[in-house]
C-alpha cells in the first residue's frame, strides 16, 4: 500500500473516530513499542498498550461527529520514512455535550 492510500484509509478512520469508534484508527496505527500519541484528553502515550488505551479513551469522548475536510500542509516521503502534516476540520458532540462543536486539529503522522 502506498502513502496516499494509507492517508485515505486514515481519513476514513478519523471520520469513524469522530463518532466514537477507535477500531479503524487503531488498525492503522503502528503497534510497535516506539509508537507515540499526543492527544487533548490526557498525557502523551508511548508504546502500543498506552496508545491503544488513549485512543479508546479519546474516541469515547466523541459522538455524532464527522471530519468534513483534510488540508494537507506538507507531505514528505523517503524510502525509510513518510511524514504528513494536515489540518483536520471536525464537528462532533464532545464530552457528553448536547451541542456539536466545530474545531480544527493539527495532525502529524509518520510511517
Amino acid at each position: 500500500m502506498d502513502l496516499r492510500q494509507t492517508v485515505e484509509l486514515y481519513h476514513a478512520a478519523a471520520d469513524e473516530f469522530s463518532r466514537g469508534d477507535s477500531l479503524p484508527v487503531k488498525t492503522i496505527f503502528s503497534h510497535r513499542d516506539d509508537v507515540t500519541l499526543a492527544n487533548p484528553f490526557g498525557p502523551i502515550a508511548r508504546g502500543w498498550k498506552q496508545v491503544s488505551e488513549a485512543l479508546d479513551f479519546a474516541s469515547s469522548k466523541f459522538r455524532d461527529g464527522e471530519v468534513s475536510s483534510f488540508e494537507t500542509i506538507a507531505l514528505y516521503e523517503t524510502s525509510d520514512l513518510a511524514t504528513i502534516l494536515e489540518i483536520e476540520k471536525w464537528k462532533a458532540k464532545v464530552s457528553g455535550r448536547d451541542e456539536a462543536a466545530t474545531f480544527e486539529l493539527r495532525v502529524v503522522d509518520s510511517k
